[in-house]
């Protein structure tokens, strides 16, 4: 066996283990994400960019501890949590955690669904059918490594689309470069910003990551594990990287369009027929074609992690070719699909189910700090005080943003 301490770093090595992160990212550049940003480009221009610049530097410290868990101790945090925690509170996380999944299947198939009527004109429910089957067949059917690179894929497109996107709106880059770092929020803008901060830190993906780090098996030494979390690493900074340029592309396109000519999006349908006259029918293929690779790639992503959650939780193999895991898959798209088939605000549906996200994630970012704190369990991948500070104030700073929200909500003030 090779001394993995004397192994120098290898670019050929690199790209053979990337691939986690993205999964991971396609996830938070999903439909979400467009409702939530193209709401505030539309409606505060470039002023909550640096939401996304925040989210996404809170995103690539809490994913990496999820990875390091994963690699640490061999299990999920699914596993993890029902390990260590009183069956009581157990309960409690499964449950909470199981709703933010519901919330995330509706808004990628809602999603998918727009993208599909956009493009071929079909009703809206009927897309989101199309998008529930496709992914169920893409996951069921597929093994692990073929899904990664077909997200890998999807995630090009929808890259490629908005950076075309980029060239035809012509922003105005000397206003965008001191809001991606100058933090501004209001009473009016705190709603939209707690739900594009909920659409990019997402309890699922943080379940997702310490469970598909586990498809990079090299060995159970303390060596192996170490230079497999250098590669893991790199291959988060990478992959979140892309996604904050997807994610504030979405934001720019709308504030250079919408903002920029006064215009009042309630729906994506709504912007995708308003971009066309002003920006050109090709930008709004681009839009529609860009959704529907969201919507399915998502999905998919989506309905992974989600089954690995439903199995660790109960204790069943996170194993894709199991009977149980593959009925795991159709848990939480059902009701999905119901809350589609039966909403009419489908454009509110899609930016309160991110909401719901980020009121979820202090239950899912608390005990991934308990764990990764723990000495018994981590051993020498324990964090240390500079990676659980830095955690913890994400922690503090979603409570905040939830609790004002909370405040704002109910004493209408937003």
């Amino acid at each position: 066996m090779h001394d993995p301490i004397n192994k120098k770093f290898s670019l050929k090595t690199l790209f053979s283990f990337l691939g986690p992160g993205f999964l991971v990212t396609v996830g938070f550049v999903d439909p979400g994400n467009w409702a939530t940003n193209i709401e505030g480009g539309a409606t505060f221009g470039y002023e909550l960019l640096w939401v996304v610049t925040l989210g996404t530097i809170m995103l690539i410290l809490i994913q990496h501890i999820a990875a390091k868990l994963g690699i640490a101790t061999g299990k999920s945090l699914a596993v993890n949590i029902r390990d260590f925690f009183p069956k009581p509170v157990t309960a409690f996380l499964g449950f909470t955690v199981v709703l933010a999944c519901i919330a995330t299947d509706v808004a990628e198939l809602l999603g998918g669904g727009i993208g599909f009527s956009l493009l071929f004109g079909i009703p809206l429910w009927t897309g989101a059918l199309v998008t529930l089957l496709l992914k169920i067949f893409l996951v069921i059917s597929q093994r692990y490594h073929r899904i990664e690179t077909i997200i890998v894929g999807f995630l090009g497109i929808i890259t490629l689309c908005y950076l075309v996107e980029l060239l035809i709106v012509k922003p105005d880059w000397a206003a965008i470069a001191p809001a991606l770092v100058v933090p501004k929020v209001r009473n009016k803008s705190i709603y939209i910003a707690l739900a594009i901060l909920g659409a990019l830190v997402m309890p699922h993906n943080i379940f997702l990551h310490s469970n598909v780090i586990h498809s990079r098996k090299w060995g159970i030494s303390e060596d192996e594990k170490r230079e497999l979390l250098q590669y893991e690493k790199l291959d988060t900074l990478l992959a979140m990287t892309l996604g904050w340029v997807v994610n504030c592309s979405m934001i720019i396109v709308a504030a250079a369009i919408f903002f920029k000519n006064n215009i009042l999006v309630s729906s994506i349908e709504q912007a995708s027929a308003t971009l066309k006259p002003i920006a050109g029918a090709f930008a709004g293929l681009l839009f529609a074609v860009a959704l529907i690779f969201s919507g399915v790639g998502s999905s998919m992503t989506s309905s992974i992690a989600e089954a690995d959650v439903i199995a660790g939780f109960l204790g069943k193999p996170e194993d894709p070719g199991t009977n149980f895991y593959r009925l795991s898959v159709f848990v939480t798209a059902i009701p999905a699909f119901l809350i589609i088939l039966f909403s009419i605000e489908t454009y509110r549906i899609l930016i309160f189910s991110q909401v719901i996200l980020s009121i979820q994630l202090p239950f899912t970012l608390l005990p991934l700090l308990i764990l990764s704190r723990n000495r018994n369990l981590m051993g020498g991948f324990r964090s240390n005080n500079v990676e659980f500070t830095g955690a913890s104030i994400v922690s503090v700073i979603v409570i905040m943003l939830n609790l004002y929200f909370l405040y704002t909500t109910l004493t209408g003030e937003r």
